[in-house]
């Protein structure tokens, strides 16, 4: 692949204006003709994260091996069932301060404690963040150092009605001690990161349309393969570029209308009843920034530990954390739990079935082949606050794991397997997180 350098001299050279280059820079997938691919193995790997546990007798397949049968709560996946891995007995053995779901969330994915603090959940001792980086952000730096496998982003974290509020329950991912990384849940902010347009989003929803003639230019000066990449891409601009025009006739129509707003009902969060949306929009933002090559590493962080949205599409009024909270003889609660741990699966499944129909670019399969999604959470089941057997369920190749089977490990510390994360990306680490809990080394049977 060109350098930055190259490529704008490349541009500069065709005649293309500034306007044009800038957008342009912004799509590293794009080679010119006779430009050499990166080399390697695509590898990509996304984490994502629901709260308040699962309901562990509805979620769990009975068998192990590769004779397994889905329960209800991961049949969405069933499409993916060859393609899947669910791993029960990984357990998060961190202990210190903080909660059951302060550990939960803020130890899942760095595996160390966390630091004292002032924040104080349940009845246990307050707690700060966590003490070490989380493996997303030790993968990218990885990726990050090699020139090979670079990208303009390195990780993006994607947010789905994430409290402003930065405590040890919002947070997931941490690019080192004491350092959270807050997650964009708004589609239009993430639009914005990724390709860098002005804040005025007037002028950008007219953007493209001065540049139309330029790209069917750069069109013909590219390889086959890209011209199709960059045609997916504009489609996908446009498409967004949709959206936020609508979002502009929507405020002028608020400025102008003064104190004539429609009244919400009460008590009702004004974004709640959106979370559908938002996650089919930021999953196809993810989806397309690795058409882009933006990154290889994600973070889909769906509200928060203890998240209370409350799921009225699926005809449910409670907060989800307070139904997490009553005891499995209360049947209606148990029902419902299963039916949004279900709806949450059904997120996955979306993510999947993109990334499986979107093709990887320069050829070799789908991006779900080169892809592995994590799902996980911050508590094996919610009325227990326990945080043995951890859901993680695995779908994609892009790790390189024998897909098809729900594998048993007892009860194995879940450092092992964001030891295993490190080794399966070419970065095999002695240890991750707290020592004490890798003497085994990585997980073994995943390949």
């Amino acid at each position: 692949m060109p350098n930055q350098t190259s490529r704008r001299d490349f541009l500069a050279k065709a005649g293309f204006s500034a306007a044009a280059m800038n957008l342009m820079m912004n799509l590293p997938s794009l080679r010119a003709v006779g430009a050499p691919a990166a080399g390697g193995k695509m590898q990509r790997l996304v984490f994502i994260f629901s709260p308040n546990g699962v309901i562990p007798a509805h979620f769990w397949p009975e068998q192990s091996g590769d004779s397994f049968e889905l329960k209800r709560i991961l049949q969405p996946l069933r499409e993916f069932k060859s393609r899947m891995l669910t791993l029960h007995g990984v357990c998060n053995r961190i202990k210190g301060d903080g909660d059951g779901h302060m550990r939960g969330i803020g130890c899942l994915l760095t595996g160390i404690e966390l630091f004292p603090g002032d924040v104080q959940g349940g009845s246990d001792t307050p707690a700060g963040w966590s003490k070490g980086i989380s493996v997303d952000q030790h993968i990218k730096n990885k990726l990050q150092a090699n020139p090979q496998t670079q990208t303009r982003f390195g990780s993006l974290e994607f947010g789905v009605m994430v409290p402003e509020r930065a405590d040890t329950w919002t947070r997931l991912s941490y690019a080192g001690p004491n350092q959270p990384v807050a997650p964009i849940d708004n589609p239009y902010q993430m639009f914005d990161k990724l390709y860098g347009q002005s804040k005025n989003k007037e002028l950008f929803a007219s953007v493209l349309d001065d540049l139309v003639v330029e790209f069917k230019r750069a069109e013909k000066m590219l390889a086959v393969e890209d011209q199709h990449i960059l045609q997916e891409h504009l489609a996908m601009v446009r498409d967004l570029e949709k959206g936020l025009k609508a979002e502009i006739e929507f405020a002028k129509m608020r400025s102008s209308a003064g104190h004539a707003i429609p009244k919400l009902p009460p008590n009702v969060d004004e974004q709640n009843d959106n979370i559908p949306q938002i996650s089919r929009m930021q999953m196809d933002l993810m989806v397309n920034s690795f058409v882009a090559d933006f990154a290889r590493v994600a973070t889909f962080q769906i509200t928060n530990s203890v998240g209370q949205p409350k799921m009225r599409w699926l005809g449910i009024d409670e907060g989800h954390h307070e139904l997490s909270h009553e005891p499995d003889s209360h049947e209606s609660a148990y029902e419902k739990l299963i039916k949004i741990n279900t709806w949450y699966c059904e997120q996955v499944a979306y993510l999947a079935k993109r990334l499986a129909e979107t093709p990887e670019p320069g050829g070799g399969g789908s991006l779900l082949d080169n892809t592995t999604i994590v799902w996980t959470n911050e508590l094996g089941k919610g009325n227990s606050h326990t945080r043995d057997n951890i859901p993680f369920v695995l779908v994609g190749n892009g790790l390189g794991f024998k897909m098809g089977r729900a594998l048993e490990f007892g009860k194995v510390p879940h450092n092992r397997l964001l030891m295993s994360f490190c080794e399966a990306l070419g970065y095999p680490e002695k240890s991750f997180g707290n020592p004490d809990f890798c003497a085994d080394g990585s997980l073994t049977g995943l390949s």
